[in-house]
């Protein structure tokens, strides 16, 4: 009998094994049919995200329910979170899209399933204790691991793997969103960064899928129901144009703050991690006792203002108290995106805009529901840096194709405002603040071109950070080497020459070096860029050495490029 049962498991486990081979020599035949399956399970586990978060929520907050609910449950809930991300989910923290960005462009697709798992009900606990983040972010990255879970089970090339990224992150804005045209747009305008890109049959198949699951099971209704948009006088567009500007710069005080209070936490110690988002919590706690609107991800305020509803001060009072409440939600460690908050934000500032116009031009602007559906989009394009998308994504969600041309306006304005006022995206500034430096457009574009791994070699020399200045330059002096990398614990954390180390010496000997530069902005290269750009970073920094470090980690070092190096690539040989 025993016999049976190990020739029937060795069996299968045999023709399983002849299935996976034949997969692997057809990955482009199968590729749309997983598409389907990514779309099909990514639109469902949208489902139960909506469906657990709503559940939660009512029981966690009852109609009529205490106020003392509303500061206990933000506390636990971030406490209790906090724990399970720093023990068990480090990888599920944050919005899902800079992850999921450093997936396809640093880790060569890989998401584990734990990480699906640790975001999916991490997320969902954080959201329905009242934390005022969105689950839209967390949802692609969602939607990303299922794809890359997938297509490594079944064998898949990485590149083939790396290719099932904005599948399943179409799939997922398709059905939280309930929009499956601007997820396509999303999905290749801020994913992959390339419109043109050759998974696009896969990523609207995907969409589709996902769109049909959350309509079959949810109904066919749209994220807000508004009334019909009527542009009332062509001096309109004027008010339009300020309502972008406002967009525009509360979109960079938001990217702003968040990023400069996230970099406080990032500075304390490693064992505070679990504890950190319990700051988050408390304000939120503390905001949501006096007032309630606060809390949550509050799409049913949204709706309210988008119908003219809800009064100007508590409009404005909301702007200020959301803004606050949702970056220090966020930089403090709680899992949650920011796309839903970025939509509440923008239509509270819209309505606010839309009814002092109304105010004092009635027989010349609309009602100031109008100006809030504007200003949503106004808000969202200045944060995410996605103009094309906002635009799409709201007119899908309030099925008004007569928004359309005050969106664009509002939508170009605010893009420029922010773009000038805060330089760097904030996804790319967030993957940045942990390590991760992703390639830009112009980086892609060269793939195939010179690049620096044709030359880089292994590191020889380095120089630990707990060395003082004097007993550096001892050191170094006796070198044959001008230039050396700076290491501690987490890998190179710097480079220095000798010119540098004899101007320290002035300032103080027994300084140790680690104190002396700054971890995470220092000269360095990846192995994908030109040696165009290595030649010009050693020139900027007087420094004849680069290291090659990793994208998903700027601390591990993959090898050097010296400048020797870059000239022996070109045919140059130094006199």
């Amino acid at each position: 009998m025993t016999e049976t049962i190990q020739t029937t498991s060795g069996s299968w486990r045999d023709s399983l094994l002849r299935r996976l081979a034949e997969l692997r020599q057809r990955e482009g035949q199968v590729f749309l049919v997983l598409a389907l399956v990514i779309g099909a399970l990514t639109g469902l586990a949208v489902v139960a995200f909506i469906l657990l978060t709503e559940r939660m929520g009512m029981r966690l907050y009852p109609a009529g329910g205490a106020p003392w609910r509303r500061l206990l449950f933000p506390v636990v809930g971030s406490l209790g979170i906090g724990y399970l991300l720093s023990r068990y989910f480090p990888n599920a923290r944050g919005s899902g899209v800079p992850q999921t960005k450093a997936a396809l462009f640093a880790r060569g697709g890989r998401i584990t399933l734990r990480t699906v798992l640790g975001k999916f009900f991490c997320t969902s606990a954080t959201l329905a204790s009242g934390i005022p983040l969105g689950r839209e972010g967390p949802s692609v990255q969602v939607g990303a691991g299922i794809g890359s879970v997938l297509g490594r089970f079944l064998g898949l090339s990485t590149e083939q793997v790396k290719k099932l990224i904005p599948v399943g992150a179409a799939a997922a804005i398709a059905a939280a969103f309930n929009t499956p045209l601007a997820a396509v747009l999303f999905s290749l305008e801020e994913i992959t960064g390339d419109l043109y890109a050759p998974v696009m049959g896969a990523v609207v198949l995907a969409s589709a899928t996902a769109w049909m699951v959350l309509r079959v099971s949810l109904g066919n209704h749209p994220l807000f129901k508004v009334p019909q948009y009527q542009l009332v006088h062509p001096a309109e567009f004027a008010v339009y144009a300020v309502l972008g500007v406002a967009g525009g710069a509360v979109s960079a005080v938001f990217t702003r703050l968040l990023l400069g209070i996230r970099a406080r936490f990032l500075r304390f110690p490693l064992k505070t991690v679990w504890f950190q988002p319990v700051a988050g919590g408390l304000l939120v706690g503390l905001m949501g006792w006096f007032v309630p609107q606060v809390m949550g991800v509050g799409y049913g305020y949204v709706g309210d203002a988008l119908n003219g509803n809800m009064a100007f001060r508590m409009m404005l009072l909301l702007v200020v108290l959301k803004l606050v409440a949702v970056t220090t939600s966020y930089a403090s460690g709680n899992a949650g995106g920011i796309f839903g908050p970025s939509l509440f934000i923008g239509a509270m500032l819209g309505g606010s805009v839309g009814t002092v116009a109304h105010h004092f031009f009635p027989a010349h602007t609309a009602m100031p529901g109008a100006y809030a559906i504007v200003g949503m989009g106004a808000v969202f394009a200045g944060v995410v840096r996605a103009p094309m998308t906002s635009v799409l994504m709201i007119f899908e969600m309030t099925q008004d194709y007569a928004v359309i041309v005050p969106l664009m306006i509002a939508n170009l304005v605010s893009l420029f405002i922010a773009s000038r006022l805060q330089h760097e995206p904030i996804y790319e500034a967030l993957a940045v603040q942990d390590g991760i430096h992703l390639p830009t457009a112009e980086t892609r574009q060269r793939y195939g071109q010179r690049q620096v791994m044709t030359v880089m070699q292994t590191a020889s020399e380095s120089l630990p950070a707990e060395l003082t200045v004097r007993e550096a330059l001892k050191r170094a002096r006796s070198s044959g080497v001008r230039t050396w990398l700076l290491t501690d614990q987490r890998g190179v954390i710097g480079v220095i020459n000798l010119a540098w180390l004899e101007g320290e010496l002035e300032e103080g000997a027994d300084k140790k070096l680690g104190d002396l530069v700054d971890a995470q902005v220092f000269p360095h290269i990846h192995a994908d860029h030109g040696l165009d750009l290595a030649l010009e970073r050693m020139g900027a920094n007087q420094i004849e050495i680069l290291p090659v470090v990793n994208r998903a980690d700027v601390h591990q070092l993959e090898g050097i490029v010296t400048l020797q190096d870059v000239l022996n690539a070109y045919g140059v040989s130094r006199a």
